[in-house]
């Protein structure tokens, strides 16, 4: 299946939808058509609560986000990027056990597993419909580490990173959630503001 094939249904509103992955349907609708326009991705449709648009928002991410190191991994090597780096900052790896150094790319992958475990975790979130108040703990812990991937790619592969934002504005919309939502202190976002997250 060629990618522009993938999810590739065309859904004006929720109300069209009669599945149980209504949501998830809809969300990628929107994204396919109005890549771009963050403001309208974003927005909490009528009849979804609004963690769990998130909930489907960060799936999505995580999804979209495994393309996006699929077209990294072969700038983002062990030798170039031997530890996780964001500027000058190092990050140490939690997908080993015990916290350690790992590669940029290690670090991401096992950052991307991590978050893809957490959203289909029964114990984290028990319904995608209805996501509890006391669950955003999860997101935000995913939201962390995962912005951490992406000030990889913008100070140490900063032509992929500009490339793939052209084609995806993934970043942008990650920024806007996390900011919309509260996932991440403002002072840990590092990369500087683009046209498409302010």
């Amino acid at each position: 299946t060629r990618e522009e094939d993938c999810y590739s249904w065309n859904y004006e509103s929720l109300d069209e939808i009669k599945t149980e992955l209504a949501a998830q349907e809809y969300l990628q609708s929107l994204i396919r058509r109005h890549r771009f326009d963050i403001d309208t991705i974003v927005e909490v449709p009528l009849g979804v609560e609004s963690l769990a648009w998130l909930y489907e928002h960060m799936r999505l991410i995580c999804v979209e986000l495994g393309y996006y190191l699929s077209t990294l991994h072969g700038e983002c090597t062990e030798l170039g990027c031997p530890v996780m780096r964001a500027s000058e900052t190092t990050y140490y790896c939690a997908g080993h056990g015990r916290p350690r150094a790992c590669s940029a790319m290690g670090y991401s992958v096992h950052t991307l597993d991590y978050a893809v475990r957490q959203l289909g975790s029964a114990a984290s979130f028990p319904d995608r419909r209805h996501v509890l108040e006391s669950e955003i703990k999860h997101f935000q812990s995913m939201a962390r580490r995962l912005y951490r991937v992406f000030a990889h790619a913008y100070f140490h592969h900063r032509e992929v990173f500009e490339r793939q934002e052209a084609t995806t504005g993934l970043y942008a919309r990650f920024v806007r959630l996390a900011r919309k939502y509260e996932l991440t202190p403002e002072s840990l976002i590092i990369i500087p503001e683009l046209p498409t997250t302010i």
